[in-house]
Formats: structure tokens, C-alpha cells, sequence
């Protein structure tokens, strides 16, 4: 599986997409695509994942933003040298598309940045 890669301030966001062939239904027009990320921490404080940004463009060009907090209902914190995984997915009504976004993190003392997810691509290509 090939990763997508981005570091942001000593944050690394890693991304493998994956097309979930037996959950997608092309006479529907529903293709679902999971997602795998992790979040490693390469700097000398911790930090806390408080918000997501995501942009979803389908293959007709139509965009989509979510945005909420955290991930999958957490606010990880994550300490120098550690990491965070998870996974989540995506469904559209196109058989390819992409995602990309970012990650509202803060340091210890109150400081706010955000951390790029890298664009990657969503295909619908059956094993």
C-alpha cells in the first residue's frame, strides 16, 4: 500500500487509502474507501489533536468540507517519540476523488498550529 506523507512543525501525518471493494456498489453509485493515519510526534513537546479540517473533491469536481473535533471522538494527546493511529473512510458517489486537510494541534503552553494531511487519492480499482 503506498503512503502519503506530510510533516508540519516536527508532526508527521502518515495516510494509506484503501478501496472497500465489497462495501462499494457501483450500480448505486457508492464507493467507499477507508483510510488509515498516523500522527507521530518528532518534536521535544507533547501535543493534543483538537480539530480536523478535511476537503473532498469526487471525481466530477464536486467539493466537500468536513470539519469537527478531534478524531473518531478523541482529542489524542501525543507525546515526543509516540504516535497516534487510526482509521476511518469516505464514501462518494465517483469512482475516484481525493482528500486533504489539516490537523488543529497545541502545545503545551496554549500554541495552536495546523498540521497538513497530504492530498491522497481515492480509486476504485477491484482486487
Amino acid at each position: 500500500m503506498t503512503s502519503f506523507i506530510a510533516t508540519t512543525e516536527d508532526i508527521t501525518v502518515r495516510v494509506r487509502p484503501v478501496y472497500l471493494d465489497g462495501q462499494s456498489d457501483p450500480i448505486e453509485k457508492k464507493f467507499v474507501f477507508a483510510y488509515f493515519i498516523r500522527i507521530e510526534n518528532h518534536g521535544a513537546e507533547k501535543v493534543q489533536l483538537l480539530r480536523r479540517h478535511w476537503h473532498i473533491i469526487d471525481g466530477s469536481g464536486e467539493a466537500k468540507e468536513v470539519e469537527g473535533e478531534g478524531v473518531v471522538g478523541k482529542q489524542p494527546v501525543i507525546t515526543p517519540g509516540k504516535s497516534h493511529e487510526y482509521n476511518s473512510f469516505c464514501v462518494l458517489e465517483t469512482f475516484e476523488g481525493t482528500m486533504e486537510g489539516t490537523y488543529l494541534m497545541q502545545r503545551s503552553n496554549g500554541e495552536q498550529f495546523r498540521a497538513l494531511i497530504p492530498r491522497f487519492p481515492l480509486r476504485a480499482l477491484s482486487n
